[in-house]
């Protein structure tokens, strides 16, 4: 249930393109407005996981040695030095 009011103000035609929506989806305008904010925010989720893959796959990487030498190297660059 939802326990916070926000109030938005419309122009005219965003106003009819809510209620045409709520009344072709058998839903509350507040209800439309909800469920249109959460795909924005998935959408936006997605978006940045697709510019991080890219980012990822851009980078030039060199080959991953085998387990034992980089759990080596690993200890290495953050063995604090305490005896």
């Amino acid at each position: 249930m939802a326990t916070k009011r926000l109030e938005v103000r419309l122009d005219d035609e965003t106003q009819e393109v809510l209620s045409d929506l709520a009344t072709e989806r058998q839903a509350s305008i507040s209800e439309i407005v909800r469920f249109a904010l959460r795909r924005l925010h998935e959408e936006d989720q997605r978006e940045r996981r697709h510019r991080a893959v890219e980012a990822i796959c851009a980078m030039e990487i060199e080959d991953v040695p085998e387990p034992e030498e980089l759990s080596r190297q690993l200890a290495e660059a953050h063995d604090p030095g305490i005896p």
